[in-house]
């Protein structure tokens, strides 16, 4: 099978698919129903954030799905001050989302002190409260700081990627730490619009969101896209029937220079 045409990817622990359901502004029973819907078309990746306080919604949806925890593959993140008691934070976390453990456990934003965050985090997922731990908006040397400091490498790195900001340095030095990249904000910066985006839509008979979105899929890159509406939600899930030829990836690279 042709690399993208998967849809997970591997981490050090388990597999992360693809293409999950981002939830930052969702709220209440618009968070809920987005969960549920989003389940029930397929999703198996659900990303939350303490920050977003909507864990509980999330967490409702979650068990009004019917599908099983173990089928699903749970984010939330720690913010930087939630540091000064991060098992409270967590804990916290798992009762809102109802749920024994999460899949991954993120530093939302680098804290003053990134490397004694990062073995508290160590210490908390060998307890089992999480079975991953990674980092958010962290830089190239941060991730590198973590590594050098302790030996062991953020299973993910979550960061504002569209075609706007596409970096290959970027994508290039997470491939060599070892470290998977997934976007947030994927529409980011008119890129529904660009006429580049817009052309090969049209040429492929896709939305131009399913281009951005199998954009991240070529590159190996987790997308998070957020929607409250089913319709929108299908389309976004529905970019594992079609590729992006060599020439039409660099077209929408180029868009980050």
């Amino acid at each position: 099978m042709l690399p993208g045409m998967t849809q997970d990817i591997a981490l050090p622990v388990g597999r992360i698919p693809r293409v999950g359901l981002g939830t930052w502004q969702l709220r209440g029973a618009a968070a809920r129903a987005a969960v549920v819907d989003a389940l029930e078309i397929g999703y198996r990746h659900i990303d939350t954030a303490t920050m977003y306080a909507n864990e509980v919604e999330i967490g409702r949806g979650l068990a009004e799905s019917g599908v099983a925890r173990d089928e699903v593959f749970l984010t939330t993140k720690i913010p930087a001050e939630g540091f000064a008691d991060a098992r409270r934070t967590l804990e916290d976390s798992l009762s809102a989302l109802g749920v024994e453990a999460v899949d991954l456990w993120l530093a939302h934003w680098p804290p003053s002190d990134i490397v004694s965050a990062w073995e508290i985090m160590r210490g908390l997922r060998d307890e089992g409260l999480t079975r991953a731990i990674g980092v958010s908006n962290f830089a190239p040397e941060q991730v590198d700081e973590l590594i050098t400091a302790t030996g062991e490498t953020p299973a993910l790195n979550q960061i504002r990627w569209s075609p706007s900001d596409f970096d290959r340095q970027r994508l290039e030095h997470s491939r060599s730490a070892g470290v998977v990249l997934e976007g947030y904000s994927a529409f980011k910066s008119g890129a529904l619009t660009d006429p580049v985006v817009v052309q090969i839509a049209r040429l492929l008979d896709r939305t131009p969101a399913q281009v951005v979105l199998r954009w991240h899929i070529e590159h190996d890159v987790v997308v998070i896209p957020k929607s409250s509406q089913r319709e929108r939600l299908a389309s976004n899930f529905d970019v594992f029937g079609f590729r992006l030829s060599h020439d039409e990836v660099a077209r929408i690279d180029a868009l980050g220079q």
